[in-house]
């Protein structure tokens, strides 16, 4: 038997081939992982400071204990997840003039910026390397707010 010399020179390279395209296309593929879980739970975080500080908020009764109970009830959902919530700001909309009026509507925003993975800070590429979410939620308070026992 004579052995086939047909291609001989190639012998074992469809497993380096193999090899190389497989990574380059697992490295990206990696990192879009990571930046979808990280807008993900960037994501997660909004809503949930926004669902949670809507909720303190016709709980307060006045406008001033409203904001300072809504800007710790946000500081506290974002640190939760990781977001900085030094970066987010706040938002609250009452339908009414005063926002402990039984019956009305109080609409609360936040937004904020996720950093993506793996970008440094040098050249300001965070900012550029971070997406803006924002997400808002509203609440009717009590009917029974104003009554006191």
């Amino acid at each position: 038997m004579r052995p086939n010399r047909v291609g001989g020179s190639e012998h074992g390279s469809a497993s380096l081939e193999f090899l190389t395209v497989g990574m380059l296309l697992l490295v990206p593929l990696v990192y879009l992982v990571l930046a979808l879980a990280s807008i993900q739970g960037g994501a997660l975080a909004v809503e949930g400071a926004a669902r949670q500080a809507a909720r303190v908020a016709v709980q307060a009764g006045d406008r001033a204990s409203a904001e300072s109970a809504v800007e710790r009830a946000v500081r506290v959902a974002l640190a939760d997840y990781g977001v900085d919530a030094g970066a987010a700001s706040v938002t609250i909309d009452c339908q009414a003039a005063d926002c402990d009026v039984p019956g009305s509507r109080i609409r609360v925003s936040v937004h904020a910026s996720v950093g993506l993975p793996l970008v440094p800070d040098v050249l300001s590429l965070d900012q550029v390397g971070s997406v803006p979410l924002e997400a808002s939620a509203t609440q009717t308070v009590s009917r029974f707010a104003a009554v006191e026992p």
